[in-house]
């Protein structure tokens, strides 16, 4: 048995779900965070239980083929990203075999098509997201910091640069801090349930360059307002980033709840326009702040065309696309299917999705702001409609059952699911698997480098037909 500050020498053996190192000894499983398969390192106990514990890296004595230097100052600390210290190749090979292994394990599935991983172009894959959002926080000093929180905290780890987000943030978070400090306004303190500022949330449009800066307070107003639009036009121009990116608007979210939820449900917008305008493709979108939209742009177009192709659309089949965010896939099955029908819980996105279509000209779409899990069975029950493709891009909790029995009732002929999450997406595929459908396909897709998260799309048929 281990007890708490043994030091031991660990040869790191695989990697977990979260990105921590593995290491056995006799049987007794060691995670170790900030470890590489392959490393040989020297580590000390934080955590013993009866068959597992957990161990600190203090000195990699041998390190792992696939060991890199990470690229961002701050790589073991904030809990943004866990595979920085891991080559690329590496972090590819995982996130393949993490997909594969949840869908045969969970999904008790192995009879598929499973198609390599679908990375990055760039090989440093730097400044790829599109929406980041920033907590307001204050250091040991009593200093406004913005960064990100800590790994399993809510402390938050100061951070200047971002960089998996445009430089430009650097910027826009710089002006943002001094405007508060200039105008005594307090970071939130979540334990006293005080302060005003909570987060910043900024978004870019890559292809349009446009920037929407909200802030996420507890509270109803914001001092000065104006004074601060001035401040990040000045910033945001005199930025040393390559884009040539505008202000476009600043709005006010409040979310005066005792939450870990990030946004509140109101937005007002203190100036300019409530949302950026970006495009996918040959498709342009309205981005509201509490809409869902893609946060890699680079892999977004190749996910969808991925799920265009699974869909295996002709021309004339009615296709419902249930979690449609603001109308994205649903634009693009549109073009190729005869009608499609969109469901989303967000209003505000469903308000966006509606002047996407209108924007884009596309007429041969419908969408209804709601709980998929709830319209669906309404709809089905009240119109009989019997769709030829579904296409669900849920949340990362998966499908709620409902929703699942709604769709092997509709007697569709191809179901094609976007999955953030591939252990609920393999639960899921489990359940449809018991009930008449057959997972075909399977497509994973990297869309964010330096983290354990990984997407998937796939497509299964339904055997009852």
């Amino acid at each position: 048995m281990y007890n708490k500050n043994d030091i031991l020498d660990l040869k790191i053996e695989d990697t977990g779900i979260d990105g921590e190192g593995i290491a056995k000894i006799d049987g007794y499983v060691f995670f170790v965070k900030d470890a590489v398969c392959g490393d040989e390192i020297k580590a000390k106990v934080m955590k013993a239980g009866k068959s597992y514990g957990y161990a600190k890296l203090l000195e990699i004595v041998k390190p792992s083929k696939d060991r890199v230097e990470p690229n961002c100052p701050v790589a073991n600390k904030c809990g943004g990203c866990q595979l920085l210290n891991m080559s690329y190749e590496a972090q590819l090979s995982f996130k393949e075999e993490k997909v594969r292994n949840n869908i045969e394990r969970i999904g008790k599935v192995k009879d598929f098509i499973f198609k390599p991983i679908i990375g990055m172009d760039s090989e440093k894959n730097l400044r790829y997201r599109n929406k980041t959002q920033f907590p307001v926080g204050l250091d040991k000093d009593g200093k406004i910091v913005t960064g990100f929180f800590a790994r399993r905290t809510h402390s938050v780890i100061k951070i200047d640069d971002c960089m998996a987000s445009p430089s430009v943030n650097a910027s826009i978070l710089k002006t943002v801090r001094d405007f508060m400090e200039e105008n005594k306004i307090k970071p939130y303190d979540e334990k006293a349930h005080k302060g005003l500022v909570r987060h910043i949330l900024i978004r870019n449009g890559f292809a349009s360059g446009e920037i929407n800066v909200c802030l996420v307070i507890n509270g109803d107003k914001f001092p000065n307002s104006d004074e601060l639009v001035k401040g990040l036009k000045d910033a945001i121009s005199s930025s040393d980033d390559s884009t040539k990116w505008e202000l476009t608007g600043l709005v006010l979210n409040t979310n005066k709840e005792k939450t870990n939820v990030i946004m509140g449900k109101d937005c007002k917008t203190l100036w300019g326009k409530s949302y950026i305008r970006d495009k996918i493709g040959d498709l342009s979108f309205n981005i509201s702040p509490l809409s869902f939209y893609q946060v890699n742009p680079a892999q977004t177009i190749k996910m969808y065309e991925k799920a265009l192709e699974y869909a295996n659309l002709k021309g004339d089949e009615k296709v419902w696309d249930l979690y449609c965010g603001i109308g994205t896939i649903s634009l693009f099955l549109a073009k190729k299917a005869g009608k499609v029908f969109g469901v989303e819980i967000v209003p505000e996105a469903i308000e966006d999705a509606k002047e996407n279509a209108k924007q884009n000209g596309i007429d041969n779409v419908e969408f209804i702001a709601g709980a998929a899990e709830d319209v669906i069975p309404d709809y089905y029950k009240r119109t009989g409609e019997k769709p030829d493709v579904i296409v669900v891009d849920p949340p990362r909790k998966g499908c709620d059952t409902k929703l699942l029995d709604t769709i092997i009732k509709s007697g569709c002929k191809r179901l094609v699911y976007v999955s953030c999450d591939s252990a609920t997406l393999a639960r899921d595929i489990n359940y449809l698997s018991k009930n008449g459908f057959k997972l075909e396909e399977l497509t994973p897709f990297d869309n964010f480098p330096g983290s354990a998260h990984v997407e998937c799309v796939c497509y299964m048929t339904n055997t009852r037909l």
